[in-house]
């Protein structure tokens, strides 16, 4: 199984559970805000009985008393008692902000009124013979458990960014020492057998008949092209010194090397819009990127096909397209080649291009994206590099 897939769908099981869970927060606290709705609408009605009550029994009965009881047992929920004509004559559980004159706090009291009608239609009783109403609005406590749910879920969605930020940063960070770790041991075994075909390769240019065969120049080109991939493994995670070089000359040095080392059948050409400009770069580390993606695009053609390189200038960055006539990247896929491990070889590694965008944008500073790409229409990488200094 591929393990970016699998991966994949782990995340959005995970997404998954978390809006299950959040959703089920959302229900069940809006299932108590409802039932503590229903029990301060029953607190209020009774407070509105016994109020009534209270105003209409003679002092020291029974009821007046238990009535007294029940007024004073609303600890919670805020109350105005109000005249027909909406005048406040009492209140209960509401905090009166600073020192108010009398003229002051019945506004302030009818603006609560106001702000009661809106949530809770008001109860009418009989008041000392009069049409009073009772107007209240939602405890403290039922306020917030309204609002807890959204506080909840502010608090997991910033702790989930949080540690997905994390997660990344320390992954990543692991990625690159391993990634360092193994292109540094790679550079290192092969010192040993390059040292040796180093003096393989002197012998030959030294001795008959083989001094003067090509084959031993061919030879020794390859020799001096797998020391300058020693080169470039060993610079991997190393803080390089980038220069200004001139683009074409540096796609053309390889593209010439790898005309010789490909089929006759794979047809190069390059295109340079520019008039030589310059770019920052690494040379042997960009020759390993245009190499890559060259190789690359010859196992799509299966051999046999075109590539066509062009080189423009985009604002202040040099861009070099590679576009081959090969069997095309699926859509679905165009955003995982780039991840270690992803490959349609059956001995692929799929580690090529994971360092060809390192390479790129670690490194350099640049980009390396799909510009284009078709089912049997060939694709088009493009490599931006900055411009010269």
């Amino acid at each position: 199984m591929d393990i970016y897939k699998l991966n994949f769908r782990i995340k959005w099981i995970i997404v998954l559970l978390g809006i299950i869970v959040i959703a089920g927060s959302l229900v069940y606290t809006d299932y108590l805000a409802k039932r503590l709705v229903e029990r301060e609408k029953r607190l209020i009605d009774l407070y509105a009985k016994a109020l009534e009550t209270a105003a209409n029994e003679q002092p020291g009965g029974n009821m007046a008393f238990l009535s007294e009881q029940i007024i004073n047992a609303n600890t919670s929920v805020p109350v105005i008692l109000s005249d027909e004509a909406g005048e406040p004559l009492s209140s209960k559980n509401i905090e009166l902000p600073g020192k108010f004159t009398q003229k002051q706090e019945d506004e302030f009291l009818k603006k609560q009124i106001r702000i009661m009608a809106d949530q809770h239609a008001p109860i009418e009783i009989e008041f000392y013979g009069m049409k009073n109403y009772i107007y209240y609005k939602d405890s403290d406590i039922l306020t917030m458990l309204r609002y807890y749910p959204y506080i909840q879920l502010t608090a997991i969605v910033f702790l989930s960014l949080v540690g997905y930020v994390a997660f990344n940063y320390s992954k990543k960070a692991e990625q690159s020492k391993v990634w360092v770790g193994l292109a540094k041991e790679t550079a290192h075994q092969l010192g040993t057998p390059l040292s040796s075909l180093f003096a393989i390769r002197d012998y030959f240019k030294e001795i008959e008949p083989f001094k003067d065969d090509p084959m031993t120049e061919e030879l020794a080109k390859d020799i001096d092209r797998l020391n300058v991939i020693t080169a470039r493994f060993s610079q991997i995670g190393l803080e390089g010194k980038l220069n200004n070089e001139i683009v074409a000359n540096v796609v053309e040095e390889n593209i010439d090397y790898l005309k010789s080392r490909t089929s006759s059948y794979v047809e190069y050409s390059m295109t340079d819009h520019t008039n030589g400009a310059s770019a920052v770069m690494n040379i042997s580390l960009v020759g390993w990127v245009i190499e890559n993606i060259c190789k690359n695009a010859i196992d799509a053609m299966d051999g046999r096909g075109s590539i066509q390189i062009s080189i423009s200038a985009i604002k202040n960055n040099i861009c070099i397209d590679i576009k081959d006539s090969g069997k095309g990247i699926p859509k679905n896929k165009i955003k995982s080649i780039f991840k270690p491990g992803f490959t349609t070889k059956k001995r692929g590694w799929g580690l090529g291009l994971t360092l060809v965008k390192r390479i790129v944008e670690e490194y350099h500073g640049g980009k390396v994206y799909v510009l284009q790409s078709g089912i049997d229409k060939g694709t088009t990488f493009r490599i931006e590099l900055k411009g010269s200094i």
